[in-house]
């Protein structure tokens, strides 16, 4: 037995002494097929490794032979990682409006921002309020306590997040129901719904003021002590994925879901009915064998993402493509297409995730990109990005993006983008 050890992009540290590679699972590996039945996942270390943080794997295998195994590279995607950066300022710029608009008459006294944010925390945002005196205005002063508020331009700009809201709620009603109709009973836990609110674009009274005001769609029922987001009824309409939206939009579907002549594109895609997009890294220097093996991939049929798990064996290849399946709608029903692997890891019961989630995320790195920026370890969907600006926005995108703007800056994480035809209701 031979150990090997694989290093992925997350909040995790380690000596300095180890040796940094990367892990890339082959395509035809299943996650419970030999491949784990030769291979035990031993122990994950953690301990100092100075600013830059990485999650070691080490993995027994067997070898045939005594030559040491070649290096398993998971490529960095810094375009990604710089999406991640550029969400920082305009995040904490929210936040403060957020504060500010949420006082009684929407004004906030300085001396009261330690008790909002803590007093860490207070020094950032002390430092946006000096730094951007055209959205937050300090007046007061002498006799009386500083006061916070929005400046002119951006009051203006913020009354209109009533109206993007307003947009948002057909959006909002329709993925919530479509996130119920993934689960294998119609039903989420409540706390699951609100780890991702934000994420969604729940607003963060949802369970007062979305909910109640649907009752032929949602419910909240007790299951032994737990509180659940019980789906109503069935759509039919609604069980079309994202991938299968997108198939048709590019003519590989026709309107009656029958599909045209499948083909290989330029950038190593199979434009065929089962087949995702894939976006590899610049780095990645595939062999022959591997695009052969993509492509057998790519036209693997498999049961679509809203039928139940449980009618399916997760050692079934096609049930395991189903997998990613679920991955993929799941980050397609979010605002900027990004969870992080926690809020993925959440809905594991429910979905019928599998237990090596991480390593699923790994393998398929055409379509999903992990990354280690930020707080949190965080999932991309590739493809609904364009460098690091995300592709298509949702009206309370775009609001933020308008709001944002006043700070002078152009491009943020969401710039460059357009409207989203499938945010259309």
């Amino acid at each position: 037995m031979q150990l090997e050890h694989y290093m992925l992009g997350f909040k995790e540290t380690f000596p300095p002494t180890m040796k940094t590679s990367l892990m890339l699972l082959p395509l035809n590996e299943s996650l419970g097929s030999s491949l784990f039945d030769k291979r035990v996942i031993s122990r994950i270390c953690q301990s100092a490794y100075g600013k830059l943080g990485f999650m070691w794997v080490p993995i027994m295998c067997k070898t045939t032979g005594g030559s040491r195994p070649k290096k398993k590279i998971y490529h960095r995607v810094h375009e990604l990682d710089r999406a991640m950066d550029l969400q920082k300022k305009p995040s904490l710029i929210l936040q403060l409006k957020s504060i500010v608009q949420s006082q009684k008459y929407q004004s906030l006294l300085l001396r009261d921002l330690e008790k909002e944010v803590g007093f860490v925390k207070k020094w950032n945002y002390m430092a946006a309020i000096e730094k951007y005196p055209s959205i937050f205005r300090v007046s007061g002063g002498n006799r009386t306590p500083p006061t916070l508020t929005l400046g002119q331009n951006a009051e203006k700009i913020a009354a209109e997040e009533d109206d993007a809201r307003g947009k948002m709620e057909p959006i909002l009603v329709k993925n919530l129901r479509k996130l119920l109709m993934m689960s294998i009973d119609c039903r989420v836990p409540l706390e699951t719904v609100e780890l991702i609110e934000s994420e969604l674009g729940l607003p963060n009274d949802f369970k007062k003021s979305l909910i109640p005001k649907y009752p032929g769609f949602f419910s909240v029922k007790d299951l032994h002590g737990k509180a659940y987001l019980q789906l109503e009824n069935w759509d039919s309409s609604l069980a079309i994925s994202a991938r299968e939206e997108r198939l048709a939009r590019e003519g590989i579907l026709d309107s009656a879901g029958h599909t045209k002549k499948a083909r290989i594109t330029k950038d190593v895609n199979f434009r065929g009915p089962f087949a995702f997009h894939l976006k590899f890294p610049a780095g990645f220097r595939p062999n022959m064998s591997y695009l052969e093996e993509v492509q057998r991939w790519q036209k693997l049929e498999f049961p679509s993402p809203y039928l139940n798990a449980r009618r399916f064996d997760i050692a079934d290849p096609k049930a395991r493509k189903r997998v990613v399946a679920v991955l993929h709608e799941l980050l397609s029903l979010t605002m900027e297409k990004r969870l992080t692997s926690a809020q993925l890891d959440a809905f594991h019961t429910e979905y019928r995730l599998p237990a090596r989630l991480l390593l699923c995320l790994i393998k398929h790195h055409g379509i999903f990109y992990i990354t280690n920026k930020g707080t949190k370890s965080t999932v991309f969907l590739k493809e609904a990005y364009d460098g690091p600006s995300l592709i298509d926005k949702c009206p309370l995108l775009v609001f933020r993006d308008k709001f944002v703007a006043l700070t002078g800056r152009k491009e943020i994480n969401s710039c460059n983008g357009r409207p989203s035809s499938q945010f259309v209701v």
